[in-house]
């Protein structure tokens, strides 16, 4: 198989996109997809559907992927560094679902979605835990996946209000990436968390980091929260960026070469007070059409 950096190449450029998960418009207000890519399809060049194999695809996502439009699958079901999930059921679910949407590449957080036994309605989203001993499992987990599926699977960084280890986020996931020889899906907003935490600048790690993995960016809303008196940050999907996530975004967009998409993590929100948000994530990545790949 070519290397990573050559087949990211064939990779499509998807421009701005939304996100959505099963039961995402239930809540009144909430974003609808194929409206917003009506009212603007600059900002909605794809859709990112998050999936539990065991919930399906909701109407929503099945409306855009008739459509035939583009999608990626993010998937919300899965240790990637536990052999026991990738059984065959679940597997043939993705499979299934993937032919369907007809994603460009699968994603998903890289942590703890569960803790025992995998099932229905656990959504435990946990970092994992920054060790040298955890990368191998990882990339493993990575590269099986890619191999069932035939599609490029993008690991990203996971939120937290706490993180253990001692190797920085970035310094974790290159190592990941680079046993994997995968893609990246960096979380703006989730790496922001992490600084944070560890009082670091928003920037920290930055170089040496190897960008030119980075495939697909993340921008969403976070809150700041205070717990009797321990800080922590609320990854809410609203339509309030921290600064920090806005810094992350700015330097990430002017130096991730191989830059395919960017996603809009707002889907609990009316279009309206979304729009300046997509506006804004634009103007860091004006060359975002498909005529610019």
């Amino acid at each position: 198989m070519p290397g990573f950096l050559d087949r990211v190449r064939s990779l499509p450029r998807l421009g701005l996109g939304v996100s959505t998960e099963y039961g995402a418009r239930r809540q009144d207000g909430a974003l609808d997809p194929l409206e917003l890519r009506r009212r603007r399809p600059d900002c909605a060049g794809f859709l990112e559907v998050g999936v539990e194999v065991i919930k399906g695809l909701d109407d929503d996502a099945r409306a855009w992927a008739a459509g035939g439009l583009p999608t990626t699958y993010h998937f919300l079901d899965i240790n990637l560094d536990d052999p026991d999930d990738f059984d065959a059921p679940w597997l043939a679910g993705v499979r299934t679902i993937a032919g369907e949407l007809r994603p460009a590449w699968l994603c998903g957080d890289a942590g703890l979605w569960h803790l025992g036994r995998r099932d229905r309605g656990h959504m435990l989203l946990l970092p994992p835990i920054l060790v040298d001993e955890a990368v191998a499992p990882l990339a493993d987990g990575l590269c099986a996946l890619r191999e069932a599926t035939g599609l490029e699977v993008l690991p990203e960084n996971p939120p937290g209000a706490a993180f253990v280890g001692e190797l920085h986020l970035l310094e974790f996931f290159a190592r990941v990436a680079e046993r994997a020889d995968t893609g990246l899906l960096l979380d703006c907003a989730h790496l922001a968390m992490f600084q944070r935490a560890r009082g670091l600048p928003p920037r920290a790690g930055f170089d040496g980091f190897p960008w030119d993995r980075v495939v697909e960016l993340h921008v969403a809303g976070g809150r700041v929260q205070d717990q009797a008196g321990l800080e922590w940050v609320e990854d809410d999907h609203g339509t309030d960026v921290l600064p920090d996530t806005w810094e992350i975004a700015s330097e990430a967009v002017a130096r991730a070469v191989n830059l395919r998409a960017i996603v809009v993590e707002c889907e609990r929100n009316p279009i309206d007070a979304v729009l300046p948000l997509f506006d804004r994530v634009a103007a860091l990545w004006p060359a975002r059409g498909p005529e610019a790949a």
